[in-house]
């Protein structure tokens, strides 16, 4: 049974990297070798369930829906921390809050990252103001440029649920830019 679910975990692997043109990657793994970070793993990171960026404009099938529930799974509307590479693909990065937008598949979904630095007047952002995710209570912007599949068990935790004005203003935005649904 263990080595079935390695096997399915593998292959799950396999094809969100194919489905994600220049996703972060996790070293290859050889006989005898480890990652460096199998101490370390957290959320997001670890081989087949970790956090991918992939291109919006590949993506021609995404439901942009609300549908938040506070049920320990991430669902779309909800702010949920999970580990996220950075855009250098070079094996770094760090563990941030992310806005779920819809179903990647059974054990996905899509997000799209959020930060506290600020960025007026750059049409790839959008301010959604303070919540609990923050616990600093600074003002949070959406890039809506960098889109992740973000696996079930990479979730670290949710954060808040985006009420729902503050996500229609993103949802609208992403449909706008890149042709989505809304559902």
């Amino acid at each position: 049974m263990t080595s079935s679910r390695n096997i399915l975990r593998q292959l799950a692997g396999l094809v969100v990297k194919a489905l994600s043109s220049g996703s972060s990657r996790s070293p290859e793994r050889g006989p005898g070798r480890s990652r460096a970070s199998d101490t370390e793993v957290t959320a997001g990171r670890e081989w087949g369930s970790e956090t991918v960026q992939i291109e919006p404009e590949r993506i021609d099938d995404l439901q942009v829906s609300y549908t938040p529930s506070r049920d320990g799974a991430p669902d779309s509307g909800e702010v949920i921390w999970t580990w996220v590479p950075y855009e250098e693909n070079d094996g770094r990065g760090k563990d941030r809050p992310v806005l779920v937008i819809g179903r990647h598949s059974s054990e996905r979904v899509y997000a799209v990252r959020m930060t506290s630095k600020p960025h007026h007047r750059d049409r790839d952002y959008i301010s959604i103001g303070s919540g609990s995710w923050d616990s600093q209570g600074r003002e949070s912007w959406v890039d809506i440029e960098q889109l992740y599949s973000v696996h079930d068990a990479g979730m670290r935790r949710e954060a808040a649920i985006l009420d729902r004005v503050r996500y229609d203003r993103v949802a609208d935005a992403l449909v706008a830019r890149y042709g989505w649904a809304r559902r």
